[in-house]
């Protein structure tokens, strides 16, 4: 049937007088002849039928067809497509196929792929990679089928392209179909049958070309035109901007169940970058932020802000002991036994593991300790005597007459009387009453690190059971604790225990494969609402798609990544983010050595005098950082009266 048949405005109605011969059925269809009906309005007045493209009432259409698809899809894939900048008429059909006739065709199918495979080898050629991969397809999407976990369908898909000049038509045809190749579709133009192809695009739900492709029910889901993620709230801090739709992600991490999170990235991929800018908004917010930074990467972040900048080395004269008490008790804590459990994991951090007999003795002289410093169970006593220091630990098992005492003895004397005395011998001097506190250590060798990790988070902890307040303690190279299950379990524990204390820990790490082998590390993940994956590589990306249940476009976006950009999973919505900051905010948390030496140059630079006007006016550099004498204990400004507020610019 041709197009006119349907839409020209001179066709009359068939006569019906030979169906009814009354006189007055004659009057009305001779009537009814006269009159237009909604059909002839709306009809156009002309329609012309060429090669590739049809004309009507002066405007050009022409209609493509896709004809082949890429072998993986990821959501809002054809975003580029209907958010194309030219209008389109864009049809889409969906056949349900049933499953019981597509897996008898798969099954001759995997039979002619196995069949021509083995072909190849009896003949010694090397096997076609198509075969390969087409078989593996088949394959997968039989398993699917038969589990009932997918359903099979074939999609046809026409794109109508209209324009007020042949010319236009060409160009738009042109760049729409580079378009839909950078998507690897292969589009086709319906010459010879614009007609049809026209009539399947208009809404009167007929296909008339009927070009179809196989797809099965996850594939099918991804075509759906109007996705669109949104992870915006009211309240919270700015994350950076959704690529999919440059909508803002906005987003409290107080408000999930628990406030933890993970980063995952490789070097210089800007996840320091990006976890400061985190901990500069929420600054504002007035949450109070804690880091252990192994890099001193957030010195000139908190020398800006007025921290605490907190040195931890032999050296140093900032001191912990790992012998505190918490003055909090929960429901049902003893809080001396639970500093001597957490010591037991200490120490063998500190001299290896324990036998036994080792472990025993070390557990009553620990208890033997805190007894002579008249510290028992009452909380009285916790509250009025001073802790005692690793020094009194070690000569009550020098003064003791067990075996394994001895050995004891030996393997502390490093730490109390040797290198590394300064360390873990002295009593805490130290406060995070400042709305940034960070302890850097740098200055450590390695092997230290991980004793110096759990030091501080332990001295971290104890002091936040004290005093209830909204904060963020962000571990930086997480994966150092992950390497003794003693150290991997004490992490764990605070994740999980760190939503009745209003604290949001935060763990960063490039070694995601240390993390992620390790049940402590797979805990920590599953008891963190955001998760933040940046750029990885192809080492560790199938671990990461795995857990996280990443698809093969999710994958190969993250192996491509540019720096700042990543997925942020936000319980169970994610989407695909770009990290941004103002520039008063990248100069205060740059890490990119060029830019540093830049500003120091700056610093440094003398101030010239320039006259304008008979007046002298004095030229200061475009970037001063604020100049900050000493590290101070809260937000208040330095006392210089002509310094500025450094978050007046943010």
């Amino acid at each position: 049937m041709s197009i006119l048949d349907n839409i020209n405005p001179f066709k009359k109605k068939e006569n019906q007088s030979n169906q009814n011969n009354s006189a007055s059925d004659k009057a009305a269809l001779e009537l009814a002849n006269g009159m237009i009906d909604i059909q002839d309005a709306i009809a156009p007045g002309a329609v012309e039928t060429d090669f590739n493209y049809i004309v009507i009432d002066g405007w050009f259409y022409r209609t493509l067809f896709v004809s082949g698809y890429p072998r993986f899809v990821g959501a809002n894939w054809l975003n580029s497509v209907v958010n194309y900048e030219h209008s389109l008429d864009i049809s889409m059909f969906y056949y349900p196929i049933r499953s019981k006739d597509i897996l008898d065709d798969l099954r001759r199918k995997i039979t002619e792929f196995e069949t021509q495979r083995n072909i190849d080898k009896e003949s010694g050629r090397i096997p076609d990679a198509a075969i390969q991969a087409a078989l593996e397809d088949a394959q997968s999407l039989q398993d699917q089928l038969v589990k009932g976990a997918e359903k099979f369908f074939q999609i046809s898909f026409y794109i109508t392209i209209p324009a007020q000049t042949l010319e236009e038509l060409n160009y738009v045809t042109s760049d729409l179909m580079q378009t839909l190749a950078t998507l690897l579709l292969i589009p086709k133009i319906a010459s010879l049958q614009m007609e049809d192809a026209f009539l399947s695009c208009i809404p009167q739900g007929l296909d008339k070309l009927m070009i179809t492709r196989n797809m099965d029910t996850t594939s099918i889901a991804t075509t759906f035109p109007f996705t669109s993620s949104m992870l915006s709230s009211d309240e919270g801090i700015m994350y950076g901007i959704n690529k999919l739709n440059n909508s803002l992600v906005i987003f409290d991490r107080f408000s999930m169940p628990n406030s933890n999170s993970v980063v995952f990235a490789t070097s210089g991929s800007g996840k320091s970058y990006l976890v400061k800018l985190e901990a500069l908004r929420y600054l504002v917010q007035g949450v109070e932020i804690i880091i252990i930074d192994p890099e001193a990467e957030y010195k000139n972040l908190c020398k800006t802000v007025g921290g605490n900048f907190i040195t931890f080395s032999s050296r140093s004269q900032n001191k912990l002991n790992p012998f505190d008490l918490s003055l909090s008790v929960e429901e049902n804590e003893d809080v001396l036994d639970s500093k001597i459990t957490i010591l037991h994991a200490l120490i063998k951090l500190m001299i290896g593991e324990l036998s036994p007999t080792e472990d025993a003795t070390l557990d009553r002289a620990l208890t033997e300790t805190y007894r002579i410093k008249g510290i028992t169970k009452d909380p009285e006593t916790q509250v009025r005597n001073e802790p005692p220091l690793m020094e009194d630990l070690y000569k009550i098992l020098q003064g003791s007459n067990e075996p394994d005492a001895r050995l004891l003895t030996d393997k502390l004397e490093r730490y109390v009387k040797g290198s590394l005395s300064g360390i873990f011998n002295s009593q805490s001097n130290i406060s995070i009453d400042s709305k940034m506190t960070v302890f850097s250590v740098q200055d450590l060798e390695d092997v230290l690190k991980p004793l110096a990790f759990f030091l501080i988070l332990d001295f971290i902890w104890t002091k936040i059971k004290k005093d209830l307040r909204k904060r963020i303690l962000i571990v930086e190279e997480a994966w150092y604790l992950m390497q003794r299950e003693d150290s991997a379990k004490f992490l764990y524990g605070l994740v999980k225990r760190a939503r009745k204390y209003f604290l949001g820990v935060t763990c960063i790490t490039q070694d995601v494969d240390d993390f992620l082998k390790t049940p402590q590390g797979l805990a920590v993940i599953t008891n963190s609402s955001i998760i933040i994956l940046l750029k990885q590589v192809d080492a560790s990306i199938e671990s990461v798609g795995k857990v996280f249940n990443l698809s093969e476009g999710e994958k190969r976006r993250l192996l491509s990544a540019g720096i700042g950009e990543g997925i942020f999973f936000a319980g169970r919505n994610h989407v695909w983010i770009q990290v941004k900051a103002s520039d008063a905010e990248h100069k205060m948390i740059t890490t990119n050595p060029e830019e540093i030496i830049k500003a120091q140059e700056l610093k440094n630079q003398p101030v010239h005098n320039i006259k304008i006007d008979n007046t002298i006016t004095q030229e200061t550099p475009t970037y001063k950082p604020q100049q900050i004498p000493t590290p101070q204990t809260t937000l208040e400004a330095p006392s210089n009266p002509t310094s500025t507020n450094p978050f007046k610019s943010i």
